[in-house]
């Protein structure tokens, strides 16, 4: 597995080891170690069978020893870059997923699992916002944001160079929208930032956004389900809890009503700007094919924010 200390993949090496799997997972610095086997023990997970290595998505040196004798890749890492010129961002997620593609088909990996997200179908403008697996964000959008456009560009390439070029190695991909649902780590990043922002009373308004909802724990066993069912090879799953999307006031209203005084501080107000068109995201895929069970969206909601709580993040 690739970036092994981040959110979702802590919760998926968690869940490989309490299965039974031996992981091998990179990290980028040794720094990083000691947090990914804190964030384990969490999770009551015997880190025993974990090996942790150093490899660089923007190097080829030591992917081949990362990716000797083992039976699947989970590619989750991407690299991490704040710049406002998107080939900043497009570019090593592209190579690198390119680098650990070429890296199993050498080793003669039968399967990668690539994490990819809704960012990658759901980004460009339609009459009707109603996604599924055969939609895809087009690059040449306008104004379209540095992580989305990595996004899509690094999942083409993927599927690209598998059917170009990937010899026995079957792709499959999961589509995450937007995950919350219980940390393993103390680094609130990602969407997590945004419920410590509300519960903190630091972001006074919310974004007038609508969106699909994942829970971590769901995403990761769509990844494992992924990886071991023979007739996913070649397909792209989304992950997302069940019923409509939401917007992030719906989200506060979730965090007040269920939470009380913890929430006190939660905004009540959104962002000036247009009402958000409605939109629908499918999930019928993964359901029908991987056997997905999601959670609610509700339970995941205050479920994160009671993580974020007991861990003393707010």
């Amino acid at each position: 597995m690739t970036g092994g200390n981040g959110y979702l993949a802590t919760r998926l090496i968690a869940d490989l080891l309490l299965g039974g799997s031996e992981v091998r997972t990179t990290v980028r610095g040794a720094a990083s170690e000691p947090r990914l086997r804190e964030a384990l023990r969490r999770a009551e997970a015997d880190d025993s069978g974990l090996e942790i290595v150093h490899a660089s998505l923007t190097e080829d040196e030591g992917w081949a020893s990362v990716t000797a004798d083992i039976d699947g890749v989970y590619h989750l890492a991407s690299p991490m870059i704040q710049s406002a010129d998107p080939d900043d961002v497009v570019v090593p997620a592209r190579d690198g997923a390119l680098r650990v593609l070429r890296a199993a088909r050498d080793a003669r990996v039968p399967r990668v699992v690539l994490t990819s997200s809704f960012a990658a179908i759901g980004y460009s403008p339609k009459p009707v916002r109603d996604y599924d697996e055969n939609d895809w964000t087009d690059p040449s959008t306008p104004g379209l944001a540095a992580y989305p456009l990595s996004k899509a560009v690094a999942e083409r390439a993927a599927w690209d160079f598998i059917d170009r070029e990937g010899g026995e190695t079957e792709l499959v991909v999961v589509n995450p929208t937007w995950i919350a649902g219980p940390t393993l780590t103390v680094d609130a990043r990602s969407s997590l930032q945004f419920f410590t922002g509300m519960l903190s009373g630091a972001m006074t308004q919310v974004p007038r956004q609508r969106f699909g909802i994942a829970d971590v724990r769901d995403v990761a066993a769509v990844h494992i389900a992924a990886m071991n069912t023979p007739e996913a090879a070649g397909k792209r799953y989304l992950a997302l809890a069940d019923g409509p999307t939401l917007t992030f006031l719906e989200v506060a209203q979730v965090l007040r009503l269920r939470l009380g005084a913890f929430a006190s501080r939660v905004p009540t107000e959104e962002a000036p700007g247009d009402e958000p068109a409605p939109l629908v995201i499918h999930n019928d895929r993964a359901k029908r094919e991987l056997g997905f069970r999601p959670r609610a969206a509700v339970d995941t909601i205050v479920e994160t924010a009671e993580s974020l709580r007991d861990l003393g993040l707010v």
